[in-house]
């Protein structure tokens, strides 16, 4: 347990509120600090102020999970803000909720400002909760519908999903991911339901859950055989939005090469 660092862990985040940002009404308004008093973050976390002010003076006992979960829900703690708190603390954050499928303002700015690049954005289920108009022409109309999951057209429904050279190695990726999703959301339903569809229906899914694949996400080049548009070579690069446990795929192509021109093309005409 980092006691030091945890102190001030807190003392920054108690630092960074204000009553209304949380609900309070304010107690008086002769405040000699910014942000809320060592009582109000007691109040909401529903412990004692002592025991509060011990943890902010390093002085106190490692707190529970429960009392860590408590302040991060007190201190409106985002999720990689709340697992950086149980680290500190010496414990390991348990598993969220839920997978989270709301796509961050910025997250989406991001893909509005990329016209020549196909853009989306997954969620740790391989879920596409957003997309720019070039990748919906270079991956199928299908996204714009709202339930497109990459897993499931890769294990399932093979027509969804148009021929690549890195298809075998996708069904890796994807199982590899799908695992970290079951561990980190055993109690999400949209999970456990996905899961269970491919383990039905695909003998593939299943020999390749069994083979516990690891991959890490990256750049990688492949070739798209697109219906319309002929063969592409195409670029495929990964960022991560780690504190909502997505991935933004970004696809391009070399400049000045064959399929550099024909993606132009395609933005003009998805534009």
């Amino acid at each position: 347990m980092a006691r030091q660092e945890l102190a001030r862990y807190l003392r920054d985040r108690r630092a960074g509120l204000r009553p209304h940002d949380v609900g309070l009404t304010a107690m008086g308004t002769d405040r000699r600090t910014p942000g809320l008093r060592r009582e109000e973050v007691a109040e909401l976390a529903h412990m004692s102020v002592d025991y509060y002010t011990r943890l902010e003076q390093a002085r106190g006992p490692r707190p529970s999970d429960r009392i860590l979960d408590a302040l991060a829900r007190a201190l409106r703690l985002t999720s990689a803000e709340r697992s950086h708190l149980f680290r500190l603390a010496g414990s390991s954050p348990p598993p969220g909720t839920r997978a989270e499928r709301r796509v961050r303002p910025h997250v989406a700015r991001m893909l509005e400002r990329l016209p020549g690049t196909g853009a989306v954005v997954t969620d740790a289920a391989y879920g596409v909760i957003a997309w720019n108009p070039l990748a919906r022409a270079l991956l199928g109309g299908d996204l714009a519908d709202g339930t497109a999951n990459l897993a499931r057209r890769r294990f399932l429904d093979p027509g969804r999903l148009y021929e690549n050279s890195g298809t075998a190695e996708f069904g890796h990726i994807a199982v590899a991911r799908l695992r970290r999703a079951a561990d980190r959301y055993p109690h999400d339903p949209r999970v456990a339901a996905l899961l269970a569809e491919l383990r039905a229906g695909s003998e593939e899914f299943r020999r390749i859950w069994a083979e516990h694949p690891v991959h890490a996400p990256g750049h990688r080049t492949k070739t798209l055989h697109h219906p319309e548009a002929g063969a592409l070579r195409l670029n495929c690069d990964v960022l991560l939005v780690p504190e909502d446990d997505q991935e933004v795929v970004l696809i391009t192509a070399d400049p000045g090469s064959p399929s550099a021109r024909t993606l132009h093309r395609l933005a003009g005409q998805a534009a």
